[in-house]
């Protein structure tokens, strides 16, 4: 039986690549029907784990978190969402109105709850946290609270996507940021997209914060019902449609996505404020977004 808040695994605390494996470890500890993938390896040579819900494999959907390392928020809100909808699932009851014993007929849910665990632990740490990249880090800010973005070497690989790859590089020569050699150079980069290779996801759902917003398109491929699916998170989140500024519209992973494979994809900007965003908003960040959240790996 669903054993309620205080049972949780998934609690408000601070997250680095220690703690998020132990919580996965757990998660697949309490529930059978979870089961864990390693799907590539960070700069440093971090496990990038994927956790799978569902047995069938008539569609299958990703939602991926913790692109940008003050963005660790997300890695929480993805967990108790897997958490919620195990716990649920076993006990045979809906989620947010949902029968998840229905909805996941045919499906599988696959989360990484930690895209970029270098990212995160430099961003928590400082550039102690780099490893042999330790003194570039340094020197390119990582000792700044707040301030690290990008992986070990300091590439966003939410910047290091094959999409808009000159435009991107253009205007990453204006603004400063590095988004990498060439589209693919950065491990965390590669491990998503021949993830999204290897599986033909029906489509992915990217985390991130802050602005409550959706971003769901991108280009001529955006298809036609990316707007409908959109609409509908938005109905229920409050969440603005939107587009993203000039220095951010190429290069991530759900304009990749569009642009390689004409399925939809989302980027959810989880709650308000400024990166990172405080411990103690969590649970309302999380339960405004929690039914939007829910839809978006099973529309």
């Amino acid at each position: 039986m669903y054993v309620g808040v205080q049972g949780r695994l998934v609690r408000p605390q601070p997250i680095d690549d220690g703690v998020s494996r132990g919580l996965m470890t757990a998660l697949c500890g309490r529930y059978p029907c979870l089961r864990p993938i390693v799907v590539g390896r960070s700069v440093l040579g971090r496990e990038i784990v994927a956790l799978v819900l569902g047995e069938g494999d008539d569609t299958q959907v990703l939602m991926a978190a913790a692109f940008h390392g003050p963005e660790w928020i997300t890695t929480l809100c993805a967990l108790r969402l897997c958490e919620e909808m195990c716990s649920h699932l076993r006990a045979d009851l809906p989620l947010c109105g949902v029968s998840l014993t229905r909805a996941l007929q045919g499906r599988q849910v696959w989360f990484i709850p930690l895209t970029n665990p270098d990212g995160v632990e430099i961003a928590r740490y400082g550039s102690s946290a780099a490893g042999a990249y330790a003194a570039a880090a340094a020197r390119l800010g990582a000792d700044v609270p707040g301030a690290w973005r990008g992986n070990a070497r300091g590439v966003d690989i939410n910047s290091n996507f094959n999409a808009g790859w000159e435009e991107m590089q253009a205007l990453a020569q204006k603004s400063g940021k590095n988004c990498g050699k060439q589209p693919e150079s950065e491990p965390e980069t590669r491990a998503l997209a021949d993830l999204c290779r290897r599986v033909p996801f029906r489509h992915v759902v990217a985390l991130h914060t802050q602005g409550e917003e959706i971003y769901w398109r991108y280009g001529p491929h955006t298809p036609p019902q990316s707007r409908m699916m959109a609409q509908v998170l938005s109905a229920v989140s409050g969440y603005a449609m939107a587009d993203p500024a000039e220095g951010s519209s190429h290069g991530g992973f759900k304009d990749w996505f569009i642009d390689c494979f004409a399925r939809p994809a989302f980027t959810l900007e989880l709650g308000v404020g400024k990166n990172p965003l405080p411990l103690r908003e969590f649970e309302a960040i999380y339960e405004k977004a929690r039914e939007m959240l829910l839809l978006s790996v099973l529309l």
